[in-house]
């Protein structure tokens, strides 16, 4: 996984607070590289939005990636445009397999790009594996403010429990927490390895809110290409 490219930190940029995109896991390669892709389709009764996102990375040391992006999103009236731009940080704090689990941390910053709005995140992730499964954590806290928006501090979660079939399909159900939101659905995870470190890894999730009676679900897909 890579650093410049890379979660909205799930796409925060929506205004109803989702907070579904992807869950992070808490590892760095040495000398990454990454190429990323990611779109969140979300459906509610008043209609859909659409976000994508476009990022590049890298491993700046051997624990610490750095990842930019552009997030762009279509509004409920058919408009695509630009919206955010968002630099993240992930650093894996523990080697892999020293301790009972592996632990990293994600700290990343987001503007706005026509208002006065900014969002800081930083938090935790955790994965412990189970025999052929593996579970992932994330716990992060998150502070918006500016000129256009009330300046508040709000929580996420998210969870993934995966069950490891083959390196190309890793089944999965995952879990998304933030303010007012609790989302739940089956998803997957695939990865394709090549020569050296160059690796294909692709990601893709239904979830669907239970927290209110209201329609209101996501769609998530994403390609990572790391060299």
């Amino acid at each position: 996984m890579s650093m410049l490219a890379c979660i909205l930190t799930p796409f925060q940029a929506y205004s109803d607070g989702t907070v579904v995109d992807k869950v992070y896991h808490p590892y760095v390669l040495p000398f990454e590289r990454e190429f990323e892709w990611r779109l969140v389709s979300h459906q509610t009764d008043s209609g859909n939005k659409l976000a994508q996102r476009i990022g590049v990375g890298s491993a700046i040391t051997d624990t610490i990636a750095l990842e930019a992006y552009v997030v762009g999103e279509r509004d409920d009236y058919g408009d695509f445009g630009l919206a955010a731009y968002e630099l993240e940080l992930r650093w894996q704090l523990i080697e892999q397999g020293k301790l009972w689990a592996d632990w990293g941390a994600l700290f990343e910053i987001e503007k706005q790009h026509t208002k006065d709005i900014f969002e800081a995140t930083s938090g935790f992730v955790l994965e412990k594996e189970f025999g052929k499964t593996s579970l992932t954590l994330n716990a992060f806290l998150v502070y918006e403010w500016g000129k256009d928006i009330k300046n508040e501090w709000e929580t996420e979660f998210r969870a993934q429990y995966r069950y490891r079939y083959r390196a190309a399909f890793q089944p999965s159900i995952e879990l998304y927490m933030g303010e007012d939101f609790v989302g739940i659905g089956p998803g997957f995870i695939g990865l394709q390895r090549f020569n050296g470190q160059k690796q294909l890894k692709w990601e893709a999730g239904f979830i669907t809110e239970v927290s209110q009676s209201e329609k209101n679900h996501s769609v998530r897909f994403a390609l990572e290409f790391e060299f």
